[in-house]
């Protein structure tokens, strides 16, 4: 028997096992929302399976996703990780690993934590859409965009509203498994 997932994730093994293992299961880690705020905004343009085959590279480059590290990154660093072709070498992309960080350091000095102020923006609990077909999933909704708005206001670079669903869908904040698929949410 076949399983069934979401289109998106019928394109490739890499793509399916993301879709079954992590793809809109809750994250809370601390490491792991940063690792997937970076992901998303290095995929903006591109495809996500183009990411998911650099995932390793990533965490090698940006050191694990270590906050206090990353924010206190220098240029001459940065600009040795754009010669790095196991990432998506766009100067923007990488430079904004540092200004994010720097402003995740902020958000947690603030907030207590990353997950405590990303996850208030869903009281806590995942959003469950039940989507039909994938032309019910929308790219972005007023909650990314009321999101999106708070971030840059904070000092976040690559977190347009389209970038923040993803990311939402990523670290379960949503959960836009369609009908069918067998992660698909029925309760």
């Amino acid at each position: 028997m076949t399983i069934q997932r979401c289109i998106w994730a019928t394109n490739s093994d890499l793509e399916a096992e993301y879709h079954d293992r992590e793809w809109g299961v809750p994250v809370h880690d601390e490491r792991t929302l940063f690792e997937f705020l970076t992901l998303e905004g290095a995929q903006a343009g591109l495809s996500w399976r183009t990411v998911l085959t650099k995932r390793a590279n990533y965490a090698r480059v940006f050191l694990d996703y270590d906050l206090p590290r990353l924010a206190a990154l220098d240029d001459d660093t940065l600009e040795q990780m754009l010669l790095d072709p196991g990432i998506v070498r766009n100067r923007l992309k990488v430079w904004s690993v540092r200004s994010n960080a720097r402003a995740a350091l902020a958000l947690q000095a603030s907030q207590g934590s990353l997950d405590s102020y990303l996850w208030s923006f869903v009281g806590g609990q995942p959003i469950v859409n039940r989507p039909q077909s994938s032309s019910e999933v929308p790219a972005r909704t007023e909650l990314s965009d009321r999101l999106s708005k708070d971030l840059r206001k904070r000092g976040f670079r690559f977190v347009g509203s389209t970038i923040i669903y993803a990311f939402m869908q990523a670290v379960g904040m949503v959960d836009d498994h369609m009908l069918g698929c067998h992660r698909y949410r029925s309760d």
